[in-house]
């Protein structure tokens, strides 16, 4: 058996051209992510990594309001897809997206401790213990008017407007300390 180099088989090296089927996925994997692109607000398009013709093309589809017509342009915003860094503009989409998860899930967290805070005594101690440095006397001024106006919320008539001004200052707080850890 003989070595040659150049007929070894290389499993990361493909000659052949891709498959009619395979360049039918991926202009439609192109096609979607245009479509993402055209559901985006202009700020975030703004900020994506796209060539001058193409954010045209998507800020044209956003102000097509017929379907037919708006069908068109995303189909064009596909086409030009083609030669857009779609690697990048994935990437940034998925920052945004899994970005977006963790915030709500810290502002899930805050308004849970901040509930907490409201209705037992001994959470502030385990929050000090967790934020040494907090405002004690600050954080206790705003539990104490958080649960005063929470009281005074419980005697509203129907139709009238709870306040939630303490409530918001005290998740507030929260979010500083949270921010500064």
């Amino acid at each position: 058996m003989h070595n040659h180099p150049e007929h070894e088989l290389d499993d990361d090296f493909d000659d052949r051209p891709p498959s009619k089927s395979q360049v039918k996925r991926d202009m439609l994997a192109l096609q979607d992510l245009g479509k993402q692109l055209v559901d985006l607000s202009p700020e975030k398009i703004k900020q994506l990594p796209l060539e001058e013709k193409l954010f045209e093309a998507i800020r044209l589809a956003q102000r097509t309001t017929a379907r037919e017509g708006r069908r068109r342009q995303i189909h064009y915003v596909g086409k030009l897809m083609r030669d857009a860094d779609a690697d990048a503009i994935r990437h940034q989409l998925d920052i945004w997206e899994n970005g977006s998860r963790e915030q709500t899930a810290a502002m899930h967290r805050l308004e849970t401790l901040r509930d907490l805070l409201l209705q037992d005594d001994n959470a502030l101690t385990k929050l000090l213990n967790e934020y040494p440095g907090a405002d004690v006397q600050h954080l206790r001024a705003l539990i104490r008017a958080g649960r005063k106006e929470a009281e005074n919320n419980q005697t509203l008539q129907p139709g009238q407007t709870p306040q939630r001004k303490h409530y918001r200052a005290l998740f507030q707080a929260l979010k500083a300390l949270d921010d500064a850890a």
